[in-house]
């Protein structure tokens, strides 16, 4: 028995909330140092990292494909049938939108330059009323600068081709985890848990489950909200009448994934295109479409489609997406949402089997 007033001794003059916060502060740094080095060894090998996300992306995609061709099928024939369909329709789809973009060349420089014209004459007059000598001497130093710094372009593109090859290589990569989590990933996961030690291999078994379950949820409802957007807007572009509609379609179908912000981002990016091929009436149309469409993805799509795979608060949303991209830019911020959810997905599951076990 400790004497009264030992460093060991419960002191009746600490308070018990100050105990009790002193007992999860511990804990909080535990895990705060676990997940320090967590992401200390991703931001380490990131390539890594991005290849193995893209390839359960490519596996949440193309494996009910898969399996459901493994039923008339060898299930190697079926994995490559479902991969090389997959590639085919991608290249396929760029293929058309890199024609369309060429096919509206000539057309799109005339209608940019007579539109920077319009730009440039509204502009001038009220209620703005800029000066056209200062709009020329604009125009000046633009060119200006990007004759005196030809050099730092060029080598900034040469870096960016450089870039452009990793982005291929993990690109390469995720598709080649991809071929084996999709031909024989549930029994690499039975082959892991087996090597736990047996108290531990049900646990993980299901958390193992419901992250997976979180995971392609998320991952096909995001795809069927950026594709329902990606239409929404394909259409009232070409009903407007601004040029580039598919590649803007598209633009808004790949910043669709990055939740609240990717869209509007991307809207705007076609309301500049409006505003210089078509004028401020169209340009404040597609604006008035950002509206519309941010109300349908953030009141219908998301709701129904997403909240049955990622029950998430949109402001933990939210903030997942600024902590992601403040963290890794875009990856971070494509990648932060799935991320949080399977993170509490599992937290639940294991706290779901902890009961369990107790009630037993």
């Amino acid at each position: 028995m400790r004497p009264y007033g030992s460093p060991g001794a419960d002191s009746p003059h600490v308070s018990p909330v100050l105990r009790t916060v002193a007992a999860y502060a511990w804990r909080l740094l535990v895990v705060g140092a676990v997940g320090y080095a967590v992401f200390a060894a991703l931001g380490r090998f990131h390539e890594i990292a991005i290849a193995v996300f893209l390839g359960l992306v490519v596996t949440a995609m193309l494996r009910p494909a898969a399996d459901l061709l493994a039923r008339v099928m060898a299930r190697p024939l079926a994995v490559a049938c479902a991969l090389i369909g997959s590639i085919i329709l991608v290249l396929g789809v760029l293929a058309f939108v890199g024609g369309a973009v060429v096919g509206e060349r000539d057309t799109l420089v005339k209608e940019f330059r007579e539109g920077l014209d319009r730009i440039q004459q509204w502009l001038e007059r009220p209620p703005l009323r800029l000066d056209p000598h200062l709009l020329s001497d604009v125009q000046d130093k633009i060119g200006a600068y990007l004759s005196s710094h030809r050099e730092t372009l060029l080598s900034t593109a040469v870096s960016g081709a450089g870039r452009l090859v990793a982005i291929v290589t993990v690109g390469v990569l995720g598709l080649f985890c991809s071929v084996f989590f999709i031909h024989s990933g549930d029994r690499q996961w039975s082959w892991f848990c087996g090597q736990l030690p047996l108290g531990a291999q049900e646990r993980v078994r299901a958390a193992g489950r419901a992250a997976w379950r979180t995971f392609t949820g998320y991952t096909h409802g995001i795809v069927l909200v950026a594709a329902t957007n990606a239409v929404l807007v394909g259409i009232a572009l070409f009903v407007l009448g601004i040029p580039l509609a598919v590649p803007l379609a598209l633009l808004e179908f790949f910043a669709a994934f990055i939740p609240l912000i990717g869209s509007p981002v991307a809207l705007a990016v076609a309301a500049v295109v409006a505003l210089a091929t078509k004028g401020p009436l169209v340009a404040a149309l597609v604006i008035a479409l950002i509206v519309v469409i941010g109300q349908i993805e953030g009141h219908l799509l998301h709701p129904l489609v997403m909240s049955w795979a990622v029950r998430l608060h949109p402001v933990i949303v939210a903030l997942s997406v600024i902590a992601g991209a403040s963290a890794a830019g875009v990856v971070g911020a494509v990648v932060a949402v799935p991320l949080v959810s399977v993170v509490w997905s599992v937290l639940q599951a294991l706290r779901g089997t902890s009961e369990g076990s107790a009630r037993l």
